[in-house]
Protein backbone atom coordinates (compact mmCIF):
# COMPACT_ATOMS: atom_id res chain seq x y z
CA UNK A 1 0.00 0.00 0.00
CA UNK A 2 1.26 3.55 -0.95
CA UNK A 3 1.48 6.50 1.20
CA UNK A 4 -1.42 7.95 -0.64
CA UNK A 5 -3.55 4.63 -0.35
CA UNK A 6 -2.88 4.80 3.53
CA UNK A 7 -3.88 8.24 3.69
CA UNK A 8 -7.26 7.69 1.56
CA UNK A 9 -8.10 4.32 3.87
CA UNK A 10 -8.10 6.82 6.54
CA UNK A 11 -9.31 10.26 5.04
CA UNK A 12 -10.94 8.97 1.42
CA UNK A 13 -11.11 13.26 0.99
CA UNK A 14 -7.57 14.05 1.51
CA UNK A 15 -5.86 10.53 0.50
CA UNK A 16 -7.92 11.72 -3.08
CA UNK A 17 -7.36 15.41 -3.08
CA UNK A 18 -3.39 14.37 -2.88
CA UNK A 19 -2.68 12.57 -5.56
CA UNK A 20 -3.67 16.09 -7.85
CA UNK A 21 0.46 16.06 -7.00
CA UNK A 22 0.96 13.24 -9.41
CA UNK A 23 -1.38 14.76 -12.33
CA UNK A 24 0.56 15.45 -15.99
CA UNK A 25 -0.94 19.44 -15.15
CA UNK A 26 -1.02 21.56 -12.59
CA UNK A 27 -4.55 21.31 -11.04
CA UNK A 28 -4.87 24.63 -9.12
CA UNK A 29 -1.09 26.30 -9.42
CA UNK A 30 0.35 28.96 -6.41
CA UNK A 31 -0.86 31.48 -8.91
CA UNK A 32 -3.71 31.85 -9.50
CA UNK A 33 -6.49 33.06 -6.71
CA UNK A 34 -7.06 31.96 -3.78
CA UNK A 35 -10.79 31.23 -4.56
CA UNK A 36 -10.10 29.54 -8.06
CA UNK A 37 -7.34 27.52 -6.41
CA UNK A 38 -10.47 26.39 -3.95
CA UNK A 39 -12.34 25.78 -6.48
CA UNK A 40 -10.65 24.08 -8.85
CA UNK A 41 -9.37 21.87 -5.99
CA UNK A 42 -12.97 21.39 -5.44
CA UNK A 43 -14.07 19.41 -9.15
CA UNK A 44 -10.82 17.62 -9.16
CA UNK A 45 -11.63 15.87 -6.21
CA UNK A 46 -14.91 14.96 -8.10
CA UNK A 47 -13.23 14.33 -11.25
CA UNK A 48 -10.30 12.15 -9.73
CA UNK A 49 -12.44 10.14 -7.86
CA UNK A 50 -14.41 9.25 -10.78
CA UNK A 51 -12.28 8.36 -12.36
CA UNK A 52 -10.81 6.32 -9.62
CA UNK A 53 -13.99 4.23 -9.36
CA UNK A 54 -14.40 3.66 -13.51
CA UNK A 55 -10.73 2.11 -13.52
CA UNK A 56 -10.85 0.24 -10.14
CA UNK A 57 -8.05 2.38 -8.39
CA UNK A 58 -9.94 2.96 -5.48
CA UNK A 59 -7.69 2.50 -1.42
CA UNK A 60 -7.74 -0.79 -0.73
CA UNK A 61 -10.46 -0.65 2.89
CA UNK A 62 -13.92 0.20 1.17
CA UNK A 63 -14.02 3.25 2.55
CA UNK A 64 -15.39 5.01 -0.39
CA UNK A 65 -17.63 2.63 -1.24
CA UNK A 66 -19.11 2.94 2.42
CA UNK A 67 -19.64 6.44 1.88
CA UNK A 68 -21.63 5.85 -1.05
CA UNK A 69 -23.72 3.50 0.88
CA UNK A 70 -22.70 0.45 -1.21
CA UNK A 71 -22.18 -2.40 0.69
CA UNK A 72 -19.38 -4.21 1.68
CA UNK A 73 -19.26 -7.33 -0.74
CA UNK A 74 -20.43 -4.84 -3.51
CA UNK A 75 -17.57 -2.05 -3.58
CA UNK A 76 -15.88 -3.90 -6.59
CA UNK A 77 -19.02 -3.44 -9.00
CA UNK A 78 -18.02 -0.37 -10.78
CA UNK A 79 -21.32 0.42 -12.22
CA UNK A 80 -22.82 0.19 -9.03
CA UNK A 81 -20.62 2.29 -7.52
CA UNK A 82 -20.68 5.03 -10.45
CA UNK A 83 -24.66 4.81 -10.21
CA UNK A 84 -24.16 5.70 -6.22
CA UNK A 85 -21.78 8.11 -7.06
CA UNK A 86 -23.89 10.00 -9.61
CA UNK A 87 -27.06 9.60 -7.07
CA UNK A 88 -24.60 11.47 -4.29
CA UNK A 89 -23.84 14.34 -7.25
CA UNK A 90 -27.74 15.04 -7.70
CA UNK A 91 -27.49 15.53 -3.85
CA UNK A 92 -25.35 18.62 -4.89
CA UNK A 93 -28.07 20.09 -7.31
CA UNK A 94 -31.01 18.99 -5.01
CA UNK A 95 -30.54 22.41 -2.47
CA UNK A 96 -31.63 19.66 0.08
CA UNK A 97 -30.89 20.60 3.77
CA UNK A 98 -30.16 18.20 6.39
CA UNK A 99 -28.03 15.14 7.25
CA UNK A 100 -30.38 13.31 5.20
CA UNK A 101 -30.16 15.36 1.61
CA UNK A 102 -26.82 16.49 1.66
CA UNK A 103 -23.94 14.55 -0.38
CA UNK A 104 -23.06 11.60 1.43
CA UNK A 105 -18.74 11.60 0.44
CA UNK A 106 -16.89 14.47 1.27
CA UNK A 107 -15.50 15.04 -1.75
CA UNK A 108 -18.76 15.86 -3.15
CA UNK A 109 -19.81 18.20 -0.17
CA UNK A 110 -16.82 20.35 -0.44
CA UNK A 111 -17.36 20.76 -4.28
CA UNK A 112 -21.26 21.90 -2.70
CA UNK A 113 -20.09 25.41 -2.17
CA UNK A 114 -18.04 25.87 -5.82
CA UNK A 115 -21.35 24.85 -7.13
CA UNK A 116 -23.58 27.13 -5.48
CA UNK A 117 -20.83 30.09 -6.10
CA UNK A 118 -19.83 29.43 -9.61
CA UNK A 119 -23.32 28.70 -10.72
CA UNK A 120 -22.17 25.18 -12.09
CA UNK A 121 -24.83 23.14 -14.04
CA UNK A 122 -24.86 18.96 -13.30
CA UNK A 123 -23.66 18.36 -17.27
CA UNK A 124 -19.99 18.43 -17.02
CA UNK A 125 -20.11 16.52 -13.82
CA UNK A 126 -22.59 13.72 -15.42
CA UNK A 127 -20.56 13.76 -18.40
CA UNK A 128 -17.54 12.46 -16.64
CA UNK A 129 -19.93 9.96 -15.15
CA UNK A 130 -20.86 8.99 -18.21
CA UNK A 131 -17.63 8.20 -19.62
CA UNK A 132 -16.30 6.03 -16.68
CA UNK A 133 -19.55 4.08 -17.21
CA UNK A 134 -18.88 3.98 -20.92
CA UNK A 135 -15.32 2.92 -19.91
CA UNK A 136 -17.18 -0.71 -18.35
CA UNK A 137 -19.06 -1.37 -21.67
CA UNK A 138 -17.05 -0.21 -24.41
CA UNK A 139 -12.85 -1.43 -24.23
CA UNK A 140 -12.69 -0.45 -28.25
CA UNK A 141 -13.20 2.58 -30.51
CA UNK A 142 -14.20 1.41 -34.36
CA UNK A 143 -13.35 5.01 -35.54
CA UNK A 144 -11.90 8.50 -35.10
CA UNK A 145 -15.09 10.22 -34.62
CA UNK A 146 -16.00 7.43 -31.82
CA UNK A 147 -13.13 8.47 -30.14
CA UNK A 148 -13.82 11.89 -30.24
CA UNK A 149 -17.69 11.50 -28.95
CA UNK A 150 -16.01 9.31 -26.14
CA UNK A 151 -13.77 12.58 -25.28
CA UNK A 152 -16.40 14.84 -24.97
CA UNK A 153 -17.84 13.02 -22.75
CA UNK A 154 -13.89 12.33 -20.72
CA UNK A 155 -12.19 15.46 -21.07
CA UNK A 156 -14.00 18.28 -22.89
CA UNK A 157 -16.25 18.80 -19.53
CA UNK A 158 -12.69 19.39 -17.65
CA UNK A 159 -11.75 22.85 -19.54
CA UNK A 160 -15.43 23.45 -19.70
CA UNK A 161 -15.53 23.45 -16.15
CA UNK A 162 -12.38 25.47 -15.61
CA UNK A 163 -14.09 28.12 -17.82
CA UNK A 164 -17.24 28.12 -15.65
CA UNK A 165 -14.74 28.50 -12.36
CA UNK A 166 -13.07 31.22 -13.58
CA UNK A 167 -16.13 33.42 -15.16
CA UNK A 168 -14.97 33.31 -18.46
CA UNK A 169 -17.53 31.16 -20.48
CA UNK A 170 -18.27 31.87 -24.12
CA UNK A 171 -19.29 29.65 -27.27
CA UNK A 172 -16.08 30.29 -29.17
CA UNK A 173 -13.84 29.65 -25.90
CA UNK A 174 -15.58 26.71 -25.78
CA UNK A 175 -15.17 25.99 -28.54
CA UNK A 176 -11.58 25.93 -28.30
CA UNK A 177 -11.33 24.49 -24.98
CA UNK A 178 -12.91 21.40 -26.24
CA UNK A 179 -10.20 20.88 -28.99
CA UNK A 180 -7.40 21.05 -26.25
CA UNK A 181 -9.09 18.96 -24.10
CA UNK A 182 -10.12 16.17 -26.88
CA UNK A 183 -6.43 17.17 -27.94
CA UNK A 184 -4.74 16.34 -24.15
CA UNK A 185 -6.85 13.22 -23.67
CA UNK A 186 -6.04 11.61 -27.12
CA UNK A 187 -2.11 12.45 -25.59
CA UNK A 188 -2.55 10.65 -22.47
CA UNK A 189 -3.92 7.85 -24.75
CA UNK A 190 -1.06 7.73 -26.47
CA UNK A 191 1.26 7.84 -23.43
CA UNK A 192 -0.69 4.83 -21.77
CA UNK A 193 -1.36 2.71 -24.89
CA UNK A 194 0.23 -0.49 -22.55
CA UNK A 195 -1.28 0.23 -19.63
CA UNK A 196 -4.86 0.56 -21.40
CA UNK A 197 -4.21 -2.46 -22.67
CA UNK A 198 -3.61 -4.08 -19.59
CA UNK A 199 -7.04 -2.78 -18.16
CA UNK A 200 -8.26 -4.53 -21.46
CA UNK A 201 -8.79 -0.90 -23.30
CA UNK A 202 -7.22 0.27 -26.75
CA UNK A 203 -8.04 3.59 -27.55
CA UNK A 204 -6.18 3.32 -30.91
CA UNK A 205 -9.36 3.68 -33.73
CA UNK A 206 -9.70 -0.02 -35.05
CA UNK A 207 -10.09 1.70 -38.40
CA UNK A 208 -6.52 2.65 -37.88
CA UNK A 209 -4.86 -0.09 -36.87
CA UNK A 210 -6.27 -1.67 -39.89
CA UNK A 211 -4.64 1.16 -41.79
CA UNK A 212 -1.31 0.79 -40.19
CA UNK A 213 -1.28 -3.21 -39.79
CA UNK A 214 -1.19 -3.18 -36.37
CA UNK A 215 -2.26 -6.30 -34.43
CA UNK A 216 -3.41 -6.01 -30.90
CA UNK A 217 -0.69 -8.38 -30.14
CA UNK A 218 1.81 -5.97 -31.62
CA UNK A 219 0.68 -3.52 -28.75
CA UNK A 220 1.76 -6.03 -25.50
CA UNK A 221 5.11 -6.19 -26.91
CA UNK A 222 7.90 -4.57 -25.35
CA UNK A 223 8.96 -2.05 -27.79
CA UNK A 224 6.96 -1.09 -30.72
CA UNK A 225 7.79 -2.49 -34.30
CA UNK A 226 7.74 0.01 -37.21
CA UNK A 227 4.08 -0.26 -38.07
CA UNK A 228 3.06 0.78 -34.20
CA UNK A 229 5.43 3.87 -34.56
CA UNK A 230 3.93 4.88 -37.40
CA UNK A 231 0.36 4.70 -36.21
CA UNK A 232 1.59 6.85 -32.93
CA UNK A 233 3.21 9.36 -35.21
CA UNK A 234 -0.29 9.95 -37.23
CA UNK A 235 -2.41 9.87 -34.14
CA UNK A 236 -0.09 12.13 -32.52
CA UNK A 237 -0.22 14.63 -35.38
CA UNK A 238 -4.40 14.39 -35.12
CA UNK A 239 -3.41 15.47 -31.48
CA UNK A 240 -1.09 18.21 -32.00
CA UNK A 241 -3.45 19.91 -34.93
CA UNK A 242 -6.30 19.81 -32.33
CA UNK A 243 -4.00 21.29 -29.95
CA UNK A 244 -3.07 24.25 -32.60
CA UNK A 245 -6.73 25.12 -33.23
CA UNK A 246 -7.36 25.38 -29.96
CA UNK A 247 -4.47 27.23 -28.92
CA UNK A 248 -5.88 30.83 -29.66
CA UNK A 249 -8.04 30.26 -26.15
CA UNK A 250 -4.91 31.14 -24.58
CA UNK A 251 -4.74 34.68 -25.86
CA UNK A 252 -8.15 35.17 -25.50
CA UNK A 253 -8.10 35.89 -21.54
CA UNK A 254 -5.86 37.55 -19.32
CA UNK A 255 -3.61 37.71 -16.59
CA UNK A 256 -3.38 34.28 -14.30
CA UNK A 257 -5.62 32.37 -16.69
CA UNK A 258 -3.61 32.72 -19.31
CA UNK A 259 -0.51 31.28 -17.61
CA UNK A 260 -3.16 28.02 -16.53
CA UNK A 261 -4.27 27.60 -20.34
CA UNK A 262 -0.94 27.79 -22.13
CA UNK A 263 0.40 25.69 -19.26
CA UNK A 264 -1.80 23.12 -21.05
CA UNK A 265 -1.74 23.64 -24.42
CA UNK A 266 2.62 23.51 -23.24
CA UNK A 267 1.91 20.31 -21.46
CA UNK A 268 0.42 18.75 -24.56
CA UNK A 269 3.04 20.04 -27.00
CA UNK A 270 6.03 18.86 -24.71
CA UNK A 271 4.62 14.86 -24.28
CA UNK A 272 3.92 15.20 -27.93
CA UNK A 273 7.57 16.07 -28.43
CA UNK A 274 8.61 13.65 -25.81
CA UNK A 275 6.59 11.14 -27.73
CA UNK A 276 8.05 11.93 -31.31
CA UNK A 277 12.29 11.93 -29.33
CA UNK A 278 11.30 8.59 -28.35
CA UNK A 279 10.88 7.15 -31.97
CA UNK A 280 7.39 7.04 -31.46
CA UNK A 281 7.91 3.96 -29.18
CA UNK A 282 5.61 4.36 -26.41
CA UNK A 283 5.32 0.82 -25.34
CA UNK A 284 8.06 0.48 -22.63
CA UNK A 285 5.94 3.25 -20.73
CA UNK A 286 5.19 7.13 -21.19
CA UNK A 287 7.89 9.26 -22.64
CA UNK A 288 8.73 12.32 -20.43
CA UNK A 289 9.25 15.77 -21.04
CA UNK A 290 11.11 18.01 -18.79
CA UNK A 291 10.08 20.85 -17.03
CA UNK A 292 13.03 22.94 -19.29
CA UNK A 293 11.03 21.38 -22.46
CA UNK A 294 7.72 22.27 -20.60
CA UNK A 295 8.75 25.91 -20.09
CA UNK A 296 9.80 26.36 -23.82
CA UNK A 297 6.80 25.43 -24.83
CA UNK A 298 4.95 27.92 -22.60
CA UNK A 299 7.12 30.68 -23.76
CA UNK A 300 6.14 29.62 -27.75
CA UNK A 301 2.64 29.71 -26.29
CA UNK A 302 2.45 32.66 -24.41
CA UNK A 303 4.19 34.59 -27.50
CA UNK A 304 1.36 33.05 -29.68
CA UNK A 305 4.01 31.97 -32.09
CA UNK A 306 3.16 28.22 -32.55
Amino acid sequence: MTVTDTAHAVDPERGTLAKAADENFPVAPFFLPRAWRTDLMAVYGFARLVDDIGDGDLAPGGADARLLGVPDDRADDRLLMLDAFEADLRRVFDGSAGSDGSPRHPLLRRLVPTVRRRALTPEPFLGLIAANRQDQLVARYETYDDLLAYCELSANPVGRLVLAVTGTSTPERIRRSDEICTALQIVEHLQDVAEDLGRDRIYLPAEDMKRFHVQETDLAAPSANASVRALIAYEAARARDLLNEGAPLVGSVHGRLRLLLAGFVAGGRAALNAIAAADHDVLPGPPKSGKVHLLREAGVVLRGEG
